[in-house]
């Protein structure tokens, strides 16, 4: 037996010398399906005599291609290595690209490839070039409808036009790509559509590329996208030898486009082909592998895979129950320092996952309050996220006029058509007239005559607007409590609006700013005034502090989409409650939930030693202060009694739940409404009133503040509320 297969199982061994034809390997977590890769390209080269440049093989990530190399490095020479095709889609066709563009016509060799957010600039030019209103047409919403036609290899002249919006996206995607060319640039997606559009335009350069890749391999198959599929097939299409590795029950990005069904089409299409099953995982404890094997197998659409392990049984899942999420993430933290003091764990060694990114805030905030070390994986900490700093941006200008640094980050966000020029000229004249930016602003809405500034009408205009809505807010903040002002600041300045685009990734960043709103309820019902000084020094320094000495020194926060492809001996996943894990959004979508039932499966299947699932009774959700009672997940009545240390415990139930102590619980309407200009008050002192969340009330005050009427309710059972009116949707009993 050659040396290349010693150690290996005998269907790793199979997968490794199965050389001819089309070969679907079935790849379980922790199977060790990149150990069978990189021994099936040493196989070729050194037993088959197969040239290092006849072998392609696709990864998806850089780090995954960057190991993958490494291994060929104990394996083989430098050289044969450094001719090995070993990469991403993407780095694959850039490469390829270079080298063929010019013969397309539109693009010279030295293209440029934008980041997002250049792609969305060049949206947004294609907008304005169109005299098209971007509040109307958001450019995240036209850039995700590019975006997604691309990956179905739709061009503008294919992209099918049923309505009126569907119309003016297919002629902002046809300027989009005119403008990219124009720039000699393009897009990730434009990397991929164009190598597709290359390969079916010109055969003698498909040709070309078949004949040297003799023998394709891709792992991660579920994770491809249509375009990707398609564009593997015509590679292999003269030679047919095809070695796909996948695994259905992994495939948890269709969000980004991945299709898990191409393992299925890749049955249909190559119906001679060879299923080898990775089935040993190398990982994870048996506990832990039959809690992931019960998890999965409720779903339908999967390949099945008998995953078993011979490990042991190892310790017990960790099933917890916490009173609300704040508990819960204490909990986590203690636990993390009761593993590294008295069973010596280091930190380092364990994760702790979640399955939105709103959630690692609490989690954040306890590592701090323990003095624990922390590592947010590939991701943005909480306080530091755009829409999170755009907030803050805006309370502290509010709290000291004088911070010009955030007033630069937040007076063209939302757009109003405040540009970079009119900036400059902003900074040179306050400058001039010894103001701060935002009293110069302030200045030209007061002195309406003033003749010695330097804008044209449309910029003062906007400038002037910019001023009206923090002068409102100004006056707001001395009538709110912090939470309900937030609800006015991110009504009145449309960031609601701005941030609920109606993607998935639009609701996850409002999520986020929930998150942030309900960490205000803890200041009580004080006006805004009062304790926004302390709110926003209580955020400083979570956001400056310093938690890391090293990395293998910290336990890392991650959602579970992150969490993909990596592994640690304890793991915590949190929030295991119906609606949060999972997700509200799947409920009433088989196929979403089947996608959560996946992503549960990866997240269990992270977990070498030991597993807790933890679960808070109560949690806020949503606009209301108010605690809601917690379903636990139904992925937890999954795991048979046996896996559970101490038995599957059944959900607490309760009648009531108490409000928390010094937790506001009102969430006006946000609804967009028009600016106010009262003069005179429309309530009465002592008039009954309705309103949809506090009930029966009795206006005990009312006043007009700069054009906004506010009224103070008496409600009953609920103390006294003061309101905007034009927001709170009052009705008179």
């Amino acid at each position: 037996m050659t040396n290349l297969l010693v150690g290996l199982n005998d269907p790793q061994r199979e997968a490794v010398t199965t050389i001819d034809g089309p070969v679907l390997t079935l790849a379980g977590p922790g199977s060790g399906k990149t150990r069978a890769l990189t021994h099936r390209i040493a196989y070729l080269i050194q037993e088959c005599g197969i040239a290092p440049w006849n072998i392609l093989a696709v990864t998806f990530t850089n780090k995954a291609a960057k190991e993958m190399r490494n291994r060929l490095l104990t394996m083989l020479s430098e050289n044969q290595v450094y001719y090995v095709s070993v990469g991403t889609f993407h780095s694959l066709c850039a490469r390829w690209l270079r080298r063929e563009i010019e013969v397309l016509g539109y693009y010279d060799t030295n293209f440029v490839i934008y980041d997002t957010n250049e792609q969305q600039t060049i949206v947004k030019k294609a907008l304005r070039e169109m005299d098209l209103d971007e509040k109307r047409w958001r450019p995240n919403a036209m850039h995700r409808v590019i975006s997604n036609a691309k990956n179905e290899m739709i061009t503008p002249d294919k992209l099918p036009v049923r309505t009126y919006q569907e119309e003016i996206a297919a002629r902002v995607y046809e300027q989009y790509q005119k403008l990219m060319q124009q720039n000699n640039a393009m897009d990730f997606d434009d990397l991929l559509l164009i190598t597709h559009l290359l390969f079916q335009s010109q055969p003698e350069v498909l040709a070309k590329y078949r004949e040297q890749y003799q023998y394709v391999m891709v792992d991660e198959f579920q994770d491809t996208n249509m375009v990707q599929y398609q564009l593997v097939q015509m590679l292999a299409g003269k030679h047919g030898n095809i070695f796909s590795v996948g695994d259905i029950d992994q495939g948890i990005y269709s969000w980004r486009g991945a299709d898990y069904r191409n393992v299925l089409n890749f049955q249909k299409d190559y119906p001679t082909h060879k299923l080898i099953r990775l089935s040993q995982n190398y990982r994870s404890t048996d506990t832990i592998v039959n809690a992931a094997k019960h998890i999965i197998s409720k779903n339908t659409q999967r390949i099945e895979n008998e995953l078993f392990t011979e490990r042991g049984l190892g310790h017990k899942i960790k099933q917890v129950e916490k009173y609300d999420a704040e508990e819960e993430a204490d909990y986590v933290v203690s636990e993390v320092r009761r593993l590294n003091d008295e069973e010596n764990i280091p930190a380092g060694d364990v994760a702790v996952m979640y399955r939105t990114n709103a959630q690692s805030r609490l989690l954040e905030e306890a590592f701090i309050r323990q003095s624990m070390p922390y590592l947010l994986l590939r991701g943005i900490k909480f306080y530091e996220r755009k829409e999170i700093k755009d907030l803050l941006a805006y309370l502290r200008v509010l709290h000291n006029p004088a911070d010009s640094l955030s007033l630069s980050r937040i007076i063209n966000v939302p757009a109003r058509g405040i540009g970079a020029k009119t900036i400059s000229k902003l900074d040179r004249w306050a400058f001039s007239q010894n103001l701060s930016p935002l009293k110069a602003i302030l200045r030209l809405g007061v002195e309406l005559n003033l003749q010695n500034h330097p804008f044209s009408t449309r910029s003062k205009r906007v400038l002037t607007g910019f001023g009206q809505l923090l002068d409102r807010l100004f006056v707001a903040k001395e009538n709110l409590s912090l939470p309900d002002f937030f609800d006015f600041l991110v009504a009145r300045s449309n960031y609601k609006e701005f941030t609920k685009d109606g993607s998935e990734e639009g609701e996850e960043r409002w999520e986020n700013l929930l998150e942030l709103r309900r960490s205000m309820t803890s200041f009580g019902p004080t006006s805004a005034v009062e304790v926004l000084g302390e709110f926003l020094e209580n955020v400083a320094l979570v956001a400056d502090a310093d938690m890391l000495t090293e990395e293998n020194s910290a336990t890392a926060l991650l959602t579970l989409h992150t969490a993909k492809g990596l592994e640690f001996p304890v793991v915590f996943i949190v929030g295991m409650e119906d609606g949060l894990f999972p997700h509200s959004r799947s409920a009433e979508d088989s196929e979403r939930m089947e996608e959560e039932r996946r992503l549960a499966y990866v997240g269990v299947t992270r977990a070498k030693d030991r597993l807790y699932l933890t679960r808070a009774f109560r949690r806020q959700r949503g606009y209301s202060g108010f605690y809601e009672p917690s379903e636990a997940s139904r992925f937890l009545s999954d795991l048979p009694p046996e896996l559970v240390d101490g038995g599957r415990r059944s959900p607490r139930k309760s009648s009531t739940i108490s409000r928390p102590k010094n937790k506001s619980t009102r969430w006006g309407s946000t609804k967009k409404s028009a600016t106010p200009t009262k003069t005179t008050v429309s309530y009465k002192i002592g008039e009954k009133v309705t309103h949809a969340k506090f009930g029966k009330g009795t206006v005990i005050s009312t006043k007009i503040d700069r054009g906004e009427e506010y009224v103070q309710v008496a409600f009953e059972g609920q103390g006294i509320k003061t309101l905007a009116v034009s927001f709170a949707k009052l009705e008179r009993s």
